[in-house]
């Protein structure tokens, strides 16, 4: 497979909503295996379509090295829970670049796997919260909006200062 380009922060693509795969076959799974070297290479955990330009709705995740890589297309949550937790966030997109964001502890989700089966999981703790991590950037809502906006600036400046 590949390593693909990694758009940038502050890319424009990075704020676009993706849409949803339709085609299930070949390509998807090429993609998806794209993705998966061009996780690796970054490195990272989690990575979408959209972080090399592809505007569909498609996540890869690898939590560990243990438990292999995961392929998730058009993740939707259903149910979160009320209980909150927080954790350290970055993105591919934003080397280096990480801050504490608050999300629920738990969701339940449906995707379709790569041959368009669908599926319904319950997630909780890291996995839970890179699932909304990623289905976020798939809205197009980039990881920093997530943060206060006094989080935000700081981190911002930080990272305009280390470019």
């Amino acid at each position: 497979m590949a390593i693909r380009t990694i758009l940038k922060y502050p890319d424009p693509g990075l704020s676009r909503p993706c849409e949803p795969v339709t085609a299930f076959g070949a390509a998807l799974t090429a993609l998806a295996h794209d993705l998966l070297d061009t996780m690796r290479a970054a490195p990272g955990v989690g990575i979408t379509a959209a972080h090399v330009g592809v505007f569909t709705r498609l996540v890869v995740l690898e939590l560990s090295r243990e438990s292999g890589p995961r392929f998730y297309a058009n993740p939707e949550i259903l149910i979160s829970s009320d209980e909150l937790m927080r954790h350290t966030e970055g993105s591919v997109s934003m080397p280096g670049a990480n801050d504490e964001v608050e999300r629920p502890k738990r969701i339940r989700f449906h995707y379709q796997d790569l041959t368009g089966t669908v599926r319904e999981e319950d997630a909780e703790g890291f996995y839970s919260i890179c699932m909304q991590h990623e289905i976020d950037q798939l809205d197009g809502t980039f990881w920093l909006k997530r943060l206060s906006r006094l989080k935000r600036d700081r981190l911002l400046r930080k990272w305009d200062k280390g470019k």
